[in-house]
């Protein structure tokens, strides 16, 4: 009651001493557990315990509880993706180049990099190494280089150009090249067939850019205005896919899976309602091509030695009164001029006569005339013309010879 009384100190001594045992006897616990706890962090982190069910123990093996308690390595997983897809790009993209056009300045003009395209480099020779692409890439180019994988830029010569087919060969020094492609078989390729676009849309800074797509249609025709008076000058044959084609891509290859050329990129349809429609001119259809244009500088094509124009571009009157044509004749290829001494001029063919059969297969318009005498005959055939003169139904015979220039 407020007194402090002697009688009670001895039992406050034994106390006090209770209480520092069971403090020491704590004050142990505690750093015991710290240290289990210290000890113990480095293997939860480095080790994770996943139970598995185990079979009865047997002679080296862990029985049920020690496998339950038994830490499991997670390994780190290295992944190293390869697929057909790469493998095919591995074998083709360092053959698959930029091209520069390069235009002189003029009175109009400031000159410098009218643009840039692509190519395929396909072949070296002689310390040569020969480059495929597209003829709208090079045209009015007064300097053309060629930018390979790493950004070198060299200077590359035309060899020779087609506006009718689109394609041109250019020709760099071979010791630049590390890799060439290989040409594949287009008239193999199969609808829904895996392709891959390789080229530079949009120019050099996206250079060796990859799309991937599939065979969305063969054999598509696609009509040529070359000259653009609005009337079609050639039916282009060509492979349809949805693989991203993009200005700069022009030029560039599409690759079946096994990392072959089937085909040069040329176009697509660049409407607002139109998506993944792009074009590719089959390396089949290129191979003559790029032949005579690298060996003679231009293609060597089956001449004849005529003006054409299509009966259905003239009007009914001159159909009757300068043409002399029978009423049921409406479709055919009038002769406006004859160069002299053409193969036409010396199988007797005159202006105004109307070509309505090469070799006995009707022919409807120029479109027709030249897509079959391109395709079916070569330098040195001869060729079956019928024709109307003033009326009266005739036939020819015409020595084909290659165009002199």
């Amino acid at each position: 009651m407020g007194y402090y009384d002697d009688h009670y100190e001895p039992y406050r001594q034994k106390q006090k001493g209770n209480r520092r045992g069971t403090f020491l006897a704590a004050l142990v616990g505690a750093l015991l557990g710290a240290l289990l706890v210290v000890f113990s962090i480095p293997v939860l982190s480095t080790w994770d315990v996943l139970p598995y069910s185990v079979t009865p123990k047997e002679s080296g093996q862990t029985s049920k509880e020690e496998a339950v308690n038994q830490p499991t390595v997670r390994e780190n997983v290295s992944v190293n993706v390869v697929s057909q897809v790469t493998k095919a790009i591995d074998k083709v993209s360092d053959a698959v180049v930029g091209v520069v056009n390069i235009q002189e300045a003029n009175f109009w003009s400031q000159g410098g990099e009218a643009g840039t395209g692509s190519g395929v480099i396909y072949k070296i020779a002689n310390g040569k190494a020969f480059i495929v692409t597209n003829h709208h890439v090079v045209e009015n180019a007064s300097q053309l280089e060629v930018s390979l994988k790493g950004g070198t830029r060299v200077l590359a010569r035309l060899l020779g150009s087609d506006a009718l087919t689109d394609l041109a060969v250019l020709e760099i020094d071979a010791k630049h090249v590390k890799k060439v492609a290989e040409f594949g078989d287009s008239d193999a390729v199969k609808l829904g067939e895996p392709v891959i676009a390789i080229g530079n849309p949009l120019g050099l800074q996206f250079a060796g850019s990859v799309t991937q797509g599939i065979i969305s249609g063969k054999n598509r025709t696609i009509e040529v205005d070359l000259d653009q008076d609005g009337l079609p000058d050639w039916n282009a044959e060509v492979l349809q896919t949805d693989a991203a084609i993009n200005p700069g891509n022009s030029g560039g290859a599409l690759v079946n899976i096994e990392g072959q050329v089937i085909g040069i990129n040329s176009m697509k349809i660049a409407q607002e309602a139109v998506e993944g429609i792009g074009f590719s001119i089959p390396i089949n259809s290129a191979r003559p091509i790029i032949a005579d244009l690298e060996k003679y500088g231009q293609v060597r094509r089956p001449y004849i030695g005529v003006e054409l124009r299509s009966l259905s571009d003239i009007s009914s009157y001159h159909l009757q009164e300068t043409l002399h044509l029978p009423p049921n004749v409406t479709e055919g290829v009038a002769i406006i001029q004859v160069v002299p001494r053409s193969p036409a001029a010396q199988a007797g063919l005159r202006q105004f006569d109307v070509i309505v059969a090469l070799d006995g297969k009707k022919i409807t318009n120029v479109l027709d005339l030249r897509k079959y005498l391109y395709t079916k005959k070569t330098i040195g055939d001869d060729l079956t013309v019928t024709f109307y003169r003033d009326g009266k139904k005739a036939t020819v015979t015409v020595r084909l010879t290659k165009e002199s220039f």
